[in-house]
This record gives structure tokens, sequence and C-alpha cells, in this order.
């Protein structure tokens, strides 16, 4: 009959008269794990066993006792043989509950880790004992079984209090052979993977754990090559039902009593919780494609829908790379117009005469080759959005008419003399600055008031560095989907080195450097040597940091030359403030910086502010 969750948590209790723990080197009743290993004479002398064990027939009575099981029952074994389990074991009010389990075990069924609690009538004490039902085999093949063993063993033995320990733990643990056999699984390992241990011990490691670091990036093979370990290596594997899950690694080797390397161990931790508090994190940060945590562009966010709800013209300003057609696209994308044409013209791009006739379209005849008409982008993008970059390099001809679609809403195509009506939300950007160019007869003035109706202004990277995390973050799922490869994230070391640097390019910088990571990172965490150069050469590697602080402190210049860099990241490299901070003079600045060669990375300015 099928066993209820009581009857496989049994309590019952009775008097023990438990002897003196047995000599070292005793077995326990795991040797006893596999029914298909079990024989007949299970007590010989030459190899006694730590736990009582008793056998039962097919009708469940005691036919075979081990002194332990007389000890603890405190009954002669010519007192147990023939007694029913419960009459044994002085418990007839669990008699049905002890003989469900018993032909359980009768059907081929191996119970394990059943507790089974009794009290020691000399301290009155509770003490857990670990009962294990293990069907035994009848002697003839095919023949089902011929009765039942029961180990039973004190729940604080040492391998028990460890394998308890293991099982208690939110990490997974695994362990391999030398021949990457898989050997144990822990409880943790179960849950994160889907793999129950009965069916991942005896499999090959690469078959259960299908990691983006299977092959020659193992951390188990690198721990067994090298003899040391590998801690903290992120990377990504396949569970048992196909989902990709994040976790965190450390292998070690396994080495026996004599020093001998016997196999590898792992531990690793699901991260799926901290990508998805990441996940909500640029969730509360974005608006359509874009991610910002910065109070400026949070502001940005906050106007934007009723900048796309409105008709009126935008203008976008910031550094080339900051990211001005994404604010156009998430204005498109959050208008009435979202399903309607959105067209974009790089206005820098194209010559005078090509620029004119891309914009406004022409006519058959308007010029040599034109031998039919061609519609120009306010065409294209009728009903729609026209996003017109680099709005400051219009010439001044086409500056006239572009105003005049602006003021009354018409355009003439090349060649005609027609004006043709047209609905269009003309957004508009440039990295360069217009007022300048008015003052300098280089940009009309009554177009400039045109254009900036709604003006919004992007700052650059530099000014946003808490965005830096969530760009990445970002892109690194867009590169992943593009290129199919299995990254997931950046190591703390590889962002604590971009977020150190000013980014003159922007954003679009940012999106090459991770672009060029992908190029060298196999799967997982992008890593400091991932990066490109300069960037490669500013982590110190594990080896020496390691060594560093297994095997001594800091001396007092070291602390010294770490305390002024850190002061003077945190100012940017202002020495008045870092003077301030640190307490000092300038010329002991100075002094301090070329001791130990401090020079602020990846610029060749003066220092802002001094």
């Amino acid at each position: 009959m099928p066993l209820s969750r009581r009857q496989k948590m049994l309590f019952f209790s009775f008097t023990s008269r438990l002897d003196q723990p047995s000599p070292s080197g005793y077995t326990d009743c795991k040797s006893l794990s596999n029914p298909k290993d079990m024989k007949h004479d299970l007590f010989p002398a030459s190899r006694p066993l730590n736990a009582a064990v008793l056998r039962l027939d097919r009708d469940g009575r005691i036919i075979a006792a081990n002194q332990r099981a007389e000890a603890l029952t405190g009954k002669a074994k010519s007192l147990l043989l023939g007694k029913l389990l419960h009459q044994a074991l002085s418990r007839t009010d669990r008699a049905e509950e002890l003989a469900a389990l018993c032909d359980a075990a009768l059907q081929g069924e191996v119970l394990s880790d059943i507790r089974l609690l009794i009290i020691d009538p000399l301290s009155n004490a509770p003490e857990y004992l670990l009962a294990t039902f293990l069907p035994l085999p009848a002697p003839a093949p095919g023949k089902g079984f011929d009765g039942v063993v029961l180990c039973l063993s004190s729940g604080t033995d040492p391998l028990h209090l460890q394998k308890l320990a293991l099982n208690s733990m939110a990490d997974g643990v695994f362990t391999i052979d030398r021949n990457w056999t898989i050997t144990s699984l822990n409880r943790a390992a179960e849950t994160i993977t889907g793999w129950p241990a009965a069916e991942a011990l005896g499999k090959q490691c690469s078959e259960i754990f299908r990691s983006s670091i299977c092959g020659k990036s193992c951390a188990i093979a690198e721990s067994l090559y090298t003899g040391r370990a590998v801690p903290n290596r992120s990377i990504t594997f396949q569970n048992r039902q196909g989902e990709t899950i994040p976790i965190s690694i450390s292998a070690s080797p396994l080495v026996d009593p004599d020093g001998n390397i016997i196999g590898g161990v792992e531990t690793f931790r699901d991260l799926t919780p901290l990508t998805n508090i990441g996940n909500q994190i640029q969730k509360k940060y974005s608006f359509d494609q874009l991610v910002s945590n910065s109070e400026a562009m949070q502001r940005l966010f906050a106007i934007l829908p009723e900048v796309a709800g409105s008709p009126s013209t935008v203008l976008i300003c910031g550094e080339s790379g900051t990211g001005k057609e994404l604010i156009a696209r998430a204005i498109y994308h959050s208008s009435d117009r979202r399903t309607q044409p959105f067209v974009a013209v790089n206005c820098g791009a194209l010559p005078e005469a090509l620029l004119e006739s891309e914009l406004f379209g022409y006519k058959a005849g308007a010029f040599t080759d034109a031998r039919k008409d061609k519609e120009g982008r306010f065409a294209a993008a009728e009903g729609g959005t026209l996003f017109l970059d680099e709005v400051g390099d219009i010439p001044q001809s086409i500056q006239v008419k572009l105003l005049r679609v602006l003021q009354e809403k018409v355009y003439e195509p090349l060649g005609s003399n027609t004006p043709v009506k047209t609905d269009v939300k003309i957004i508009t950007a440039t990295n360069r600055d217009l007022r300048a160019l008015v003052q300098e007869g280089k940009f009309r003035e009554d177009l400039y008031y045109r254009l900036n109706v709604v003006r919004i202004q992007l700052p650059p990277l530099r000014e946003r560095k808490v965005d830096i995390p969530l760009l990445v973050d970002q892109l690194i799922k867009e590169f992943s989907a593009q290129q199919a490869k299995d990254i997931v994230g950046i190591a703390p070391s590889a962002l604590n080195i971009l977020m150190r640097y000013d980014f003159p390019g922007n954003i679009r910088e940012l999106k090459n450097i991770i672009e060029y990571a992908f190029i060298l990172c196999d799967g997982g965490y992008i890593l400091p040597q991932h990066l490109p150069d300069p960037f490669n050469s500013m982590a110190p590697s594990p080896e020496t940091a390691g060594e560093t602080l297994r095997n001594r402190s800091l001396t007092l210049d070291e602390i010294e030359k770490q305390a002024i860099f850190l002061s003077l990241e945190k100012h940017r490299w202002k020495k008045s403030a870092v003077c301030d901070e640190l307490g000092i003079s300038k010329d002991t600045l100075r002094r301090k910086l070329g001791k130990y060669n401090l020079t602020r990375p990846f610029t060749d300015k003066g220092d802002a502010g001094d």
C-alpha cells in the first residue's frame, strides 16, 4: 500500500539500553543501500556493523539480528527471533504503521532516513534514530523479494551529521571522481538542477550540468589540474527542464587523508533571485528602451509621455553618442502616431543638392536622370514621425524650405511649384550649440525658435555614471539575443573598471566596449580580461591579489597610496578637495603623487577645478 507522510515520518519511543559506541572501523547500514549487492549472510564476523540490523521474512517476523540490535532493544536474540517488528520494539500502538513500512519494502521500495524517536531511560532525553528499510532480493532471479533488512543508526553519528549539514545548505554541492562521474549530490543541488540524486549519481557531470563552461573552461577540471581551488566564477547552466539558470560556482580538488586527489567538489549558488531583482530595478528605471537611475533622466522620463502626446516640434541636444535617436524613438513609440512610419534622416551625411531631394522628393525632369517622380522623406513619413539628426549641419538654402514646412505645413518637391500638404511630427537632434551658430550667422534665428519649442538636453554619460550598471545589463541582454551567447552579466571587478572611466564617446563607446567583450567571453560573466585595452590592464591578476591578501598585511606606504588614490577617484582628481579631505597641503600631495606614481587614468587633461 502507498505510504502516507505520517508513516514516512514515523515517531515512536521505547526503552533502550545502548551500550558504548562500536570500535572504529565498523561500517554502517549505508553499505547495504543497494539491494542488488545484498547477500543472505548479512552479519559476518569480519565485518561488524555500527548499526542495529534486523532481518525480517515475508511475514514481517525477525529471523536474524546483530548484537547492536540486542543492545538497542534490550532483548536477547532468542527473544527477538520470530517476533513482529512492533513486538520487538515494544510499540504495539505503531503496529499498522510499521507493517506498512515493511510491506512497502517488500514491494521493492527503499525507505531511507526515516526518523524514529527513542527515549533513553537513563537520561530521559530524546534521541533520534535513522531507520532504513531495504528490500532483500530472493535467491532465485525474478522471484521478487525474500524479506526486509532494517538498519537503525544513531542520528548523532558524525557521518550523518555531515549529510544533514550538506542537505541543510542553501547552496548546491556535488562531487565527482576522476572519471567525471557524479558521486554525491545534496538536496539544494537536486532543487536547482531539477535532477534527483538517484538519477544523477553515476552519470557524467556534463550530462547533468550543461553549463556555459563545460569543456575547455571547466572549473573542476582547472582545480584538478592545478591542485588549487577555483573561487567565485559566475556562469549559467541548463536545468532538467531546459531553463537557463545563472549560478556562481566554486570548485576544489577532493583529497583523501593521504593527500591524493580522488576527485573534485563544486558548490554553486542560484543567482536567479538577484537577476530578478535586477530586472525589477531596470523596469522601474526605464522608459521604452531607455534605462536610467539618474535624477536628470528620471525628470526626462516623467515628461516624455506628455511630449509624445503633443504635436509640437522637439529639439534633442546632447553630445555624440548620448542616445538622441533612442529618445526620438521613445517619443514616437509613446505617441498616437506609433502605428505610422518613423523615418530618420542624417542631415550631416548628405550633400546639399542630395539632401533637398531626399527631404522633399522630386518630379520627373527636375534634373538629369530624373526619369520619374520620387517621393521624399516627408512623404514617406506622412502621418508619422520624421527624425532629422544633425539638424545643425543643414545648409541655409534648405533651412528656408524647412522653416516653411514648420510654419505652413506644406512643401514643394524639387522641380514642382505645387505645394504639398504634410502631416508629420518633426523631431530634430544636434550635438552642436545652435544658439552659437545663430550668433555666428550660420543658422537662421527664426528656424532655431521654430525647432526649439520642446528642448530636451541629454547629459553625457560621465555625469550619470550611476546608469552604467543598468546600461551594461541592457547591452548584455541585447548582444546575448543577437549573438546567441550564454553571457548573463558582468563581474564586479570589470564593472568597477568601467565606473572609473569618463566615456568621451558616451553610450556609443560603452556599447562598443561590451560588444568587444562578447568576442572574448565564452559565457557566464564578463571579466576584466575580456575588456579592450587599456581597461584589461587595470585589474590585478587574481593570483597576485589573492597572494597579497593571504600571506601579508598592507604596509603603511600601501595604505597611504590606497587612501590617496581612493580620495582622488572620489573627488574626480580635484586636488583641492583631496587635500581638504586628507588634511594635507598641495605640496605634500604633489610629492605623494610622484612617490607612488599616481596618474589620472584614461585622460591627458589637467585636474578639473584646480
